[in-house]
């Protein structure tokens, strides 16, 4: 038979609320009543009731996460894997399950917000979708909790990473450099897409850049191939860029092969940057320059966040990640 909660109080000579408290991480319990708790729950084998824990709280310690980007890259996603692990680890950590919402149940089809009621989740976090889709915007005006990555919506809290900053500081590092043309793929319709572009072209007015329309090209996020055909095309301008930003850094092994097609090395011919600082992408020859979006620490404030809202320990307020520039070795120093 499983311990109970009083078995382990009375084996710790604490009270019940006083245990709760040091296994659910209340600030009001001592680091060292804590430890002990713990580390008596491991050797009576303790394992909380989620259903007993439920029925008294009122919720049902889990989370939901709709992720649903275009590419349909799911939790292979080179930036939003590493957001979603580590939110899922401070959910865990601070003692609640996620579930995945889609629009499958079984065969037949259901609704975001039907699928959140159905697993009974206590709040949502939203990354990576088109939020003018109806059954995002349903679910998102609910009256379940939401926290949203990367997309401030309806006054909802969201957690960003400073991708304004961020673009700032590679427009300007590459000014450093002696770059005069710099040329921009953006990704895809999004509102981080909306930040980076107006950013982009806010740096370049502030340095006095020329930026003609054929250096300011769409491309697509986690698209290479997509990226590829964009860089070929513009490396056959009479006037080609000496640089180019590309949206993200798995899409920039797109613009690499273009390069090097054409017979062109870089940074020596011409210079290359990315955005989001993917840790496989630095482990490339050139390492590529780029922005470093903290993912781990958006994934985890994220959970903290979606979990002080769902137990209304905080207003709805939004949280900016800051960005930091990498000064790999794919930009090279141009001389007047």
């Amino acid at each position: 038979m499983s311990v109970t909660i009083k078995e382990l109080a009375e084996y710790c000579g604490l009270s019940m609320s006083a245990v709760s408290k040091a296994l659910n991480g209340y600030s009001d319990i001592s680091d060292a009543t804590r430890a002990a708790v713990l580390r008596a729950a491991k050797e009576l084998d303790y394992h909380p009731n989620a259903h007993a824990r439920a029925l008294k709280s009122g919720r049902s310690y889990n989370l939901g996460v709709l992720f649903s980007d275009d590419s349909q890259s799911g939790l292979t996603h080179p930036f939003f894997s590493v957001v979603l692990e580590h939110f899922k680890r401070e959910a865990e950590r601070l003692g609640y399950d996620i579930t995945f919402i889609g629009h499958r149940m079984g065969n037949g089809r259901i609704t975001y917000l039907d699928h959140c009621r159905y697993r009974e989740v206590d709040g949502v976090c939203v990354a990576c979708t088109d939020f003018e889709q109806p059954e995002v915007m349903e679910l998102v005006r609910s009256a379940i909790p939401v926290i949203t990555i990367d997309h401030n919506f309806e006054g909802n809290p969201c957690v960003f990473s400073d991708n304004k900053s961020g673009m700032h500081q590679l427009v300007e590092y590459v000014y450093r450099m002696g770059h005069r043309r710099i040329a921009y793929i953006y990704g895809g319709r999004s509102a981080v897409t909306d930040v980076r572009y107006r950013a982009f072209l806010e740096s370049a007015q502030r340095l006095g850049l020329d930026v003609p329309p054929e250096y300011v090209v769409p491309g697509e996020y986690t698209k290479p191939d997509q990226v590829y055909r964009v860089m070929a095309s513009m490396l056959r301008l009479k006037n080609r860029p000496t640089c180019v930003l590309i949206c993200d850094d798995y899409s920039a092994m797109g613009a690499l092969r273009a390069c090097s097609e054409a017979g062109l090395r870089v940074p020596e011919d011409i210079s290359l940057a990315g955005f989001d600082g993917i840790e496989q992408m630095q482990s490339f020859y050139p390492r590529l320059t780029t922005v470093y979006q903290d993912a781990p620490r958006v994934g985890q404030e994220a959970a903290r966040q979606l979990v002080a809202l769902v137990e209304d320990r905080m207003p709805a307020m939004d949280s900016v990640i800051p960005c930091r520039l990498i000064a790999g070795e794919t930009v090279g120093r141009v001389f007047a």
